[in-house]
């Protein structure tokens, strides 16, 4: 808490030194009593002390004087001392003294006391104990009703206390004397953090990179990349699941809007291009920075003092468009932000859950981290993530790993006699904060099924349910090398695309693609007489009617015809070998027709999209088993 409300509560507590009436009747210790008030409101803290002591000195039973010394201390934050001269304080409160007033000033100063040191269970005692003596008009005040929450938060959170073991990350990470803001991508394989090499004003910020290594360690950190850091300030970066669109802070350099901008560079065929400034409608004349990007890069979020927030910092996000552009920034609102600070915004891989900093909602003390759960494409309440990754200091950042295991953070170590050094650590994130379902990583290499070159396609990949798309990542025109996250239950399709080739579809479940390190994604140069199978076009058993979930591949397969007006395509049907055949093939035509009369009432011409049914004539596979029976009922598509 800043020392500013310790003035307010060392001035609120005691009501005037005018109308006060004190536990002594010494005239010169009274005064001298007095003199600290005055110099008090001055903010003259340690002639302030002084005076408090002297009144002690003179009259060691002089309750008042005690509980006014441990506040200054406390203000100054000398916590130790201050808690010394009160318990001092607190063991004269005994016979004639033991009044309600000095006991509850007492009270109030121990809550305070044990908060600040974050004794919590020790705050919470002694507020119990005397919350009966306080009187009405105390309790109508704004820092009694705002401790009175702080209480009740406690009450249920000190049950609830996690256990995590943190550990220092192992040289060669932390061999800077600052380093901090860690990021990884989604497999875990790449670090990235920003270093600095101390506080003085010729120690400028660079962001670096280390890679996993195969026996668990970490590769000698090294400059990210010459086209990214500069002569200027670069750091508090954030990167896609994949690696290849990076977000970061620079400061003061000659191209900025403000004090500090967000700059975005992408990797394009395994080589950083030059970054820029992503311009007036994300950035302003105020500060930006902390930023996050979504898994895919398709929504940035980050922290702005910029006018129309509703505090000093609040989280701003902006979206990605269809031509790279980024969207006119917006306040993420009410429900995040706050009268107060809300930093360093960090989006989850599964897009479901954002964790940020706050010292405006409800915590333990400082800035705490916090996580909202997104519903339906709304933020909802934030909730705090309880002790002990939260205490009485300032929390200012998280980032926990796409598997969940680990939380990564930085920690200042402060030695006497020794500068202040930054290090990175990590805990292991505990299963009873709920994140989501798991996620997995699968990586592989898209190629020309003719030539083998490699290609640049987008991977998008949809839910089947409601037909949102939940991740979209490209493959690297130079290596083909593309990287897919996976939620564990999700029913979803990945789509494969790019211009000129016919799509590739998976049904991620049947197909199993999850945590796949190689999988090999062919796609075929369009072409007359090319065929692919429509994926994820779904029927009922003995029905031609499509159902909802075929949506995703149906605007698909539209999208493709859009792209390529001079292709005609043959839509053929299919089935497994259960019923006659003259049955088989008239389901079979009336499936083929049900895709084509989408694309008809989506505005293709008839004349594009022709259909036959065939019936259990031509089998992918034989019908031996229930599972190659669902492979044999299926959709494919020809060019003509």
């Amino acid at each position: 808490m800043r020392p500013v409300l310790y003035l307010v509560f060392l001035l609120l507590l005691a009501f005037s030194a005018q109308s006060q009436t004190y536990s002594i009747i010494d005239g010169r210790a009274i005064k001298l009593f007095q003199e600290g008030e005055e110099l008090t409101a001055l903010r003259k803290y340690e002639e302030a002390l002084l005076s408090y002591k002297s009144a002690i000195t003179r009259e060691a039973s002089f309750l008042e004087a005690y509980v006014k010394a441990a506040q200054v201390l406390m203000t100054l934050g000398r916590l130790e001392e201050a808690e010394k001269i009160g318990l001092q304080g607190k063991a004269k409160l005994t016979g004639k003294n033991a009044k309600p007033k000095n006991v509850t000033d007492f009270g109030w100063l121990f809550t305070n006391l044990y908060l600040k040191q974050g004794k919590f269970t020790e705050a919470y005692r002694q507020f119990q104990e005397v919350d009966p003596l306080f009187d009405e008009g105390f309790k109508k005040n704004l820092y009694y009703v705002q401790m009175k929450e702080k209480i009740d938060f406690l009450s249920h959170q000190l049950d609830k206390v996690q256990t995590i073991q943190k550990e220092v990350l192992h040289s060669p990470l932390n061999e800077f004397q600052l380093q901090y803001f860690p990021v990884l991508t989604a497999d875990g394989e790449q670090i990235l953090f920003t270093k600095r090499d101390g506080t003085g004003n010729f120690d400028k910020e660079d962001i670096y990179t280390a890679f996993l290594t195969n026996t668990g360690g970490w590769t000698k950190p090294q400059s990210i990349a010459q086209t990214i850091n500069s002569p200027y300030n670069e750091g508090t970066c954030s990167i896609t699941a994949d690696g290849n669109i990076l977000i970061y802070t620079s400061c003061d350099a000659p191209d900025s809007q403000g004090s500090c901008d967000l700059y975005v560079a992408y990797r394009i065929n395994g080589a950083w291009q030059r970054p820029t400034n992503m311009g007036p409608k994300v950035n302003s004349r105020s500060w930006e920075s902390q930023p996050s990007l979504s898994a895919d890069g398709r929504i940035l979020f980050f922290s702005s003092n910029r006018k129309g927030g509703y505090g000093g910092n609040d989280i701003w996000y902006t979206v990605r468009q269809t031509d790279g552009g980024w969207s006119e920034a917006k306040n993420l609102g009410a429900i995040v932000n706050t009268q107060k600070d809300e930093i360093s915004p960090f989006m989850f891989f599964n897009n479901e859950i954002l964790f940020f900093a706050s010292d405006g909602h409800q915590g333990f003390g400082g800035m705490d981290i916090f996580l909202s759960r997104v519903k339906n494409g709304v933020f909802n309440s934030p909730e705090n993530l309880g002790l002990p990754i939260n205490d009485h200091l300032d929390q200012v950042a998280l980032f926990i790993t796409a598997k969940k295991d680990y939380a990564y953070y930085t920690e200042l170590n402060t030695s006497d006699g020794t500068k202040d050094r930054s290090l990175l650590y990590r805990f292991k994130f505990p299963e009873e904060i709920y994140i989501g379902e798991n996620l997995t990583v699968t990586e592989g290499k898209v190629f020309n099924a003719k030539t083998g070159q490699p290609i640049s396609a987008t991977l998008s990949l949809v839910s089947l349910t409601n037909d949102s798309t939940l991740y979209e990542f490209q493959s690297d025109g130079k290596t083909g090398d593309f990287m897919m996250l996976y939620p564990d239950k999700a029913i979803s399709g990945l789509y494969v695309e790019k211009k000129g080739y016919l799509p590739k579809i998976y049904n991620v479940e049947r197909d199993k693609i999850k945590n796949v390190k190689d999988l090999k994604v062919e796609l075929v140069p369009v072409s007359p007489g090319e065929e692919f199978v429509f994926e994820n076009v779904f029927f009922d058993f003995d029905k031609f009617d499509l159902k909802p979930e075929s949506l995703s591949s149906l605007k698909r397969l539209q999208k493709f015809l859009l792209e390529n007006p001079n292709v005609n395509i043959l839509i053929s049907g299919h089935t497994d070998n259960v019923g006659s055949a003259s049955y088989n093939q008239t389901l079979s035509l009336q499936r083929a027709k049900s895709v084509q009369q989408f694309l008809v009432n989506a505005g293709l011409h008839p004349g594009r999209v022709l259909v036959e049914g065939k019936g259990d004539k031509e089998p992918m596979v034989p019908n031996t088993t229930a599972e190659n029976q669902a492979l044999n009922r299926r959709i494919t598509i020809k060019v003509l």
